[in-house]
This record gives C-alpha cells, structure tokens and sequence, in this order.
C-alpha cells in the first residue's frame, strides 16, 4: 500500500481552523490544540448565543410595548388578553415597533382592543 503523507489534506483542514480563530489572541491563535478547543467553543458558544438572541429580543419587545401601555392607561397582559380575544394577529414585533415609531396608532389599537 502506498504512503500517504497528508500534505494537501492536513493543511486544508488546519488552515481553515485557523482561519476561524483570526482576530483571537496569543496561544488560541498559534498553537494548534489551543486553535481547535477555541474555535470548537466559540462555535458551541455562537449555537447557544442564536437561540439566547430571540428570547433577548422578545423580552425587548414586550418592555416596550409594556411602557407603550403604560403610557395609554393600561397594562401589557390587559392588551395582549384583549387582542387575543379580538382575534387580531399582530405579533409582539410588530406591536413594539408601532408603539415606537408610531405612538399615536399604538394609541388607537389601544383604544380599539379596549373598547366593547
């Protein structure tokens, strides 16, 4: 059987690790054992961050509408219980981003899940 000695795979594969781990400092970046343990975390790490960023956006959402209630008389789980109940399917997203950018329409949807 014939030798193999890794050249063209083994420096493909090491380069693309070390590649990843561009911009980290001292040994993370250099040495090859510190180079994988960081990138393999930095990957566990970015996995667990994708999840963590939609709830840290839904928990922004809901303080914003919340203050946004707040300031028309009522409460954030009163306007959800009430859109809910009138069947409107307006996301939290979209909520938070009328009672930003458009206080006076936030307003109005307000007044109109309140009313009747």
């Amino acid at each position: 059987m014939a030798r193999v000695k890794r050249g063209f795979k083994r420096r493909r594969r090491t380069n693309r690790i070390f590649a990843f781990a561009k911009g980290y400092r001292d040994r993370r970046r250099t040495t090859w054992r510190r180079t994988v343990e960081q990138v393999h975390r930095s990957w566990a790490y970015a996995y667990v961050h994708r999840k963590q960023n939609k709830r840290n956006f839904r928990s922004l959402w809901i303080a914003r509408i919340n203050a946004a209630c707040r300031m028309n008389g009522t409460r954030y789980s009163d306007l959800i219980h009430n859109l809910l109940l009138r069947k409107v399917t307006v996301d939290r997203k979209v909520l938070a981003d009328i009672a930003v950018h458009d206080p006076e329409g936030f307003s109005r949807i307000v007044r109109q899940t309140a009313a009747a």
